[in-house]
């Protein structure tokens, strides 16, 4: 035996004398540190790839290396991905929800390294997405392979994994109750003392450690001064609905480019395509290198000049109305690059890029208000305040955008204008679309989990374990009398009529028969004259909340299941599903 079984014995043995909770209080520790760690030395890797190819670069002139690197990233990337990892380690916040979703919570152990490796080699060589979702799921990979490890439920490894998301997403911005908002409102677990306080711990642990090892310092740079002015309350209205619709803006963009790159048949047309792209953006627009925190610093600090570094405009720097045109343009070819870089290939999250171009839409219209209309706005209260309104309306998550601006650059005195803000971007963006740039996909396939306890349990259910396959198949040429001599063997009700190529005609119910059945001069009646068209159909493929809508329309207790060409499968019932989610439900909820 090794030592490191001997070890795990002995851990285990200790555990067993801890209650639930005092073993949860002491996980979330290590969790903690080791999520912590974990994005200390992402952004570690991440700081020193970047600084090797671009702090060189005179910042007069545009360097053509700007064409290569992005290419160069999402190629090393894909190939780490595809011959390495061989798995898919994309939209970490999207791929963390699926698990919760799909996997029982279960992680595999190889994201608790994968991601950092490669989106620090996405975003080190310019690839124009943030570091955060892929930090995001490898603090939920340590979370939950440490519940795995604990040979824990589903219940445990669930709230280990929002630990470890909570502490890395912490530990990157230094900001603890950022952390466990965006697990209870993005994540979606449920809202009680016993998962908050894991959380909390988690977080502040994970915090703890990034300020011993990188200081004290917040990850913005920046002091608010003063307080809200009521005679800025329009403009920051005007923000607000600017940002909900520059947030619909980013979310359809997205989805539209990430749909034509799913289209190309090969990984070198999206690395050709995405390189490209990515390529001429960068060359011409040189702060959408990265994730871009300089660039929207720089911007809070007034210092528009350093904006055009390396850059074609270097030399028309101080003309405003082409500073407000370079600011424009920052802001829509930002979202063009982070899904060039996604969708190519590339390991990153939407994350720090909704902050981004939240910080460029307040930084333009105070900037813009300012040098046209002869106005006095603070352009760092409007760049802060714009990255919670944009950020709101992509993620659908005013809470975690207030609190993290409020924390991100101690701007406290800024609340009043942050929940106006975010308050409105919310609102546009929910008309437009309710789902989050995180959850759509997952809504769509009925594969996500959310604070209606009905809804999360039925995500668990799944139509092909609970379709029954016994039933016995009539041919439409079949007589009464043929189903008469069946009704002694079998033990069915309800018999499938099909053709001679499988597809369903309609169905025979005992009841139907029951009249004739006894009456031996009509059984060669045909069957088709008691067949009777189903109420609804229900395709193999349908989630198990459409199964239960198609029901309650159709007043029926039990569905026959046909394939897309009409072929009969199964049949399902409802007393079945509504028995799978009873039990589901307990398994669920067990302590």
């Amino acid at each position: 035996m090794t030592r490191l079984e001997i070890a795990y014995r002995y851990f285990m043995l200790l555990s067993k004398r801890l209650s639930d909770k005092q073993l949860m209080m002491i996980l979330a520790i290590i969790v903690g540190l080791l999520a912590g760690l974990g994005t200390y030395v992402f952004e570690m890797l991440l700081y020193w790839i970047k600084y090797a190819l671009v702090s060189w670069f005179p910042v007069d002139s545009a360097s053509f290396l700007f064409l290569i690197y992005p290419a160069t990233g999402i190629i090393l990337a894909s190939l780490f991905v595809r011959y390495v990892i061989k798995d898919n380690i994309s939209e970490g916040v999207t791929r963390v929800l699926y698990a919760m979703s799909k996997k029982g919570s279960r992680i595999k152990a190889h994201n608790c390294y994968s991601s950092i490796v490669g989106g620090a080699t996405t975003i080190g060589f310019g690839g124009s997405v943030g570091p955060e979702a892929p930090i995001v799921l490898t603090g939920a990979a340590i979370g939950s392979n440490v519940g795995k490890f604990m040979r824990m439920n589903y219940k445990h490894i669930t709230m280990l994994l929002g630990c470890g998301a909570a502490a890395a997403l912490a530990a990157i911005f230094k900001a603890p109750i950022s952390g466990v908002i965006f697990v209870l409102e993005i994540l979606m677990l449920d809202i009680t003392v016993s998962s908050v306080i894991p959380l909390l711990i988690s977080s502040v642990t994970a915090t703890t450690l990034v300020f011993f090892l990188k200081g004290f310092e917040p990850v913005l740079d920046v002091t608010v001064t003063g307080t809200f002015e009521l005679g800025n309350l329009p403009m920051y209205i005007v923000l607000g609905l600017s940002c909900g619709l520059v947030s619909y803006y980013f979310t359809s963009l997205n989805a539209w480019i990430g749909e034509r790159f799913h289209r190309l048949t090969s990984p070198q047309k999206k690395w050709l395509w995405g390189g490209v792209i990515l390529g001429v953006l960068i060359f011409i627009f040189p702060p959408l290198y990265g994730e871009g925190y300089e660039a929207f610093t720089n911007l809070m600090h007034g210092r528009i000049e350093t904006l055009f570094d390396n850059s074609l405009f270097y030399r028309y720097k101080d003309i405003p109305w082409v500073i407000a045109l370079y600011l424009l343009a920052i802001l829509l070819f930002k979202v063009i690059a982070m899904a060039a870089t996604n969708a190519a290939g590339g390991v990153g999250g939407t994350f720090a890029p909704s902050l981004f171009v939240g910080a460029f839409t307040g930084g333009l219209l105070a900037y813009s208000c300012n040098t046209f209309l002869g106005m006095n706005l603070p352009i760092l209260n409007f760049t802060l305040v714009g990255m919670a309104g944009v950020m709101s309306g992509v993620m659908k998550a005013p809470l975690t955008s207030i609190f993290l601006i409020a924390e991100l650059s101690n701007g406290y005195a800024l609340f009043i204008p942050l929940m106006i803000v975010t308050t409105a971007s919310f609102v546009i963006g929910y008309y437009f679309d309710p789902y989050s740039i995180y959850t759509k996909k997952l809504e769509q396939s009925g594969e996500l989990l959310t604070h209606n306890k009905d809804k999360s349990v039925m995500v668990f259910l799944h139509l092909n374990e609970l379709m029954e396959t016994d039933f016995y198949e009539l041919d439409e040429k079949a007589r009464l009398g043929d189903v008469v001599k069946l009704i002694a063997k079998v033990r069915r009700n309800i018999f499938p009529v099909v053709n001679s190529k499988g597809e369903l005609m309609g169905v025979v119910q005992l009841d139907d028969l029951r009249a004739d059945m006894f009456d031996p001069t009509k059984y060669d009646t045909p069957i088709e004259n008691y067949m009777i068209p189903p109420p609804d159909t229900i395709m193999p493929n349908e989630q198990i909340m459409s199964v239960l809508d198609r029901f309650e329309q159709s007043k029926a207790w039990m569905l026959p299941v046909v394939d897309k060409n009409g072929k009969y499968v199964g049949f399902i019932s409802k007393s079945r599903i509504l028995a799978a989610y009873r039990q589901q439900l307990v398994e669920i909820s067990e302590s």
